[in-house]
């Protein structure tokens, strides 16, 4: 029987070999031969090693560098570590990105024992997520498996004493396998645009990328893209498409095309409610690839355009947007205060080609969707956001890990509230070995979560309920929080402070945080939905 070393060390070859590029380990005793073999495996160049005290930080921190095509593995030790990698494996099978969970283990015989942090790790994520029980190396056919994975793949290790190794490792040439390639069933599918058609729009969710832009633009149709869906760009896209969905000019619509993971707005979510509209969708990754909603027709190859398209249809919505895009504007420059809209656009603003942008949940992803003008065809900017489950946990350790695993030196950013900032805290805690990317956190911090001001909590009715139950006031110092990280912290007030500070990065994290207030918030809302409606 293979020694705890032994086992380890096939362990890591096996994720070396399957193109695992960056490996996440937060310390323990149990998983010390694999945290052994990793950092012999660093050392010899075959992977970058990454440590995180935090294994929710260090779950997510993966997350992130697998997001941007860094395929990433996180190793932690037994017991409630296991546990605290949940949130993340959670977003992973929802959005369908393959993090690798490698979990060290007690031997099978002290399981249901009582001995020291001993649990079930086999099926701690429950049913969605596989978990391979490894009492020996990874088998051909466990390699196989992680090759065709479309989400998290659980390795859980049983590792016996000795847990130290007897030597260094001097990990063999490594021969990585190829991507496998999928075959694809070759189908013409086709789709009818121009007079006499349906009147169509084109729906692109988290994840759609660009064939939901195509097909907008081969189709004639107006394109309603979340900001992470990879297709905001190009003529098509609306920046108020959110609201128009509330204008007369949405009941007009026949027929919805949908791409991707679509979670922003109740407006997109009540079209697709309608039993009047057709709905043609493309599958998606994740573990459940049904839809919330009603398909007429599923894609299962590129939709490909017949006939010539109308022009008045995309140009009746273009007008509109262009409208009441210039009303929104018009209405946040009347504002006496910055609002969290204005550090949205300032951040939009501040992205360049190439650039990199990952979104906080909560308003500031739907405040952006709003605030960003679509960009051109071929910009290259990345907008991200964990959509799977849309939590508020482990942004701000995503957006590291997603800068850190980027090729790109151009700028990264992200955008988040205050309360999701709090929430993640711990991913600033960086050893000094560790990589620091440069990367500007924008906190819009209104003290609390504005996001409920919007939603039924923060109507007149709650008012004696509603700061205790959903507002949640803190008055935390981010300043201090900061400082504590050895993190450089800028407060702004004003949109001229914060295009200064955003023009002017220091290198390495740093968080920017822009004091606005939700104090009117709700109206603020409100006053903006009801510019569709006039």
């Amino acid at each position: 029987m293979a020694t705890a070393t032994e086992q380890a060390r096939a362990v890591v070859t096996a994720l070396l070999e399957a193109r695992v590029t960056d490996i996440v380990i937060a310390p323990g005793s149990r998983n010390a031969p694999l945290s052994f073999a990793v950092f012999d495996a660093a050392r010899a160049g075959l992977a970058r090693l990454h440590t995180r005290i935090d294994e929710r930080s260090a779950g997510f921190f993966a997350l992130g560098l697998t997001k941007v095509g860094s395929r990433a593995a996180v190793m932690c030790t037994s017991g409630t570590a296991v546990a605290n990698l949940h949130p993340s494996v959670l977003e992973a099978a929802h959005a369908g990105v393959p993090l690798v969970v490698v979990t060290a283990d007690r031997p099978a015989r002290l399981r249901e024992t009582g001995a020291n942090q001993v649990t079930d790790h086999v099926g701690i994520f429950g049913r969605l997520v596989d978990t391979l029980d490894l009492a020996e190396a990874p088998a051909e056919a466990d390699l196989a498996a992680l090759d065709d994975s479309r989400g998290p793949v659980h390795w859980n290790v049983q590792l016996d004493v000795p847990l130290t190794p007897p030597d260094r490792w001097e990990p063999p040439e490594v021969e990585v396998r190829p991507v496998p390639v999928r075959p694809q069933l070759m189908i013409h599918e086709s789709i009818p645009t121009g007079p006499g058609t349906p009147r169509t729009v084109v729906v692109a969710g988290d994840d759609a990328g660009p064939p939901s832009r195509v097909l907008a633009q081969d189709g004639g149709w107006p394109l309603l893209a979340e900001p992470s869906s990879g297709a905001r760009t190009g003529a098509n896209a609306l920046r108020s498409y959110r609201l128009l969905l509330e204008s007369p000019l949405a009941e007009r619509v026949e027929r919805v095309v949908v791409y991707g993971h679509p979670t922003l707005s109740r407006p997109v979510t009540d079209l697709l409610a309608r039993g009047d509209v057709e709905i043609i969708a493309a599958p998606v990754d994740g573990v459940w690839p049904a839809r919330p909603f009603r398909v007429d027709r599923t894609i299962r190859n590129r939709l490909h355009v017949e006939g010539e398209p109308d022009p008045a249809w995309l140009e009746e919505w273009q007008e509109a947007d262009r409208a009441i895009s210039r009303q929104v504007d018009r209405l946040l420059h009347e504002q006496l205060e910055m609002t969290a809209y204005d550090v949205a656009a300032s951040v939009a603003r501040a992205l360049p080609d190439g650039g990199l942008l990952m979104l906080g949940p909560s308003n500031p992803v739907r405040d952006l969707d709003l605030m960003m003008r679509p960009n051109r065809v071929g910009g290259r900017r990345k907008v991200l956001a964990n959509r799977g489950l849309a939590g508020i946990d482990g942004i701000v350790s995503t957006a590291i890990g997603a800068a850190a695993g980027r090729e790109s030196s151009t700028r990264a950013l992200a955008l988040m509230g205050d309360v999701t900032f709090l929430h993640d805290a711990g991913g600033l805690l960086l050893g000094p070995e560790e990589v620091r990317p440069d990367l500007t956190i924008v906190v819009a911090n209104d003290d609390g979560g504005s996001i409920f001001a919007s939603l039924e909590q923060g109507a007149d009715d709650y008012v004696d309920s509603f700061e205790r139950l959903f507002g949640t006031p803190h008055g935390t110092s981010l300043e201090s929080l900061c400082a504590a990280h050895r993190i450089p912290h800028l407060a702004v007030r004003s949109v001229p402070e914060l295009e200064a500070a955003l023009g002017s990065p220091n290198g390495g994290i740093e968080v920017v945080e822009a004091v606005v207030s939700r104090r009117d918030r709700r109206a603020l809302d409100n006053a903006i939905r009801a510019l569709a409606r006039s």
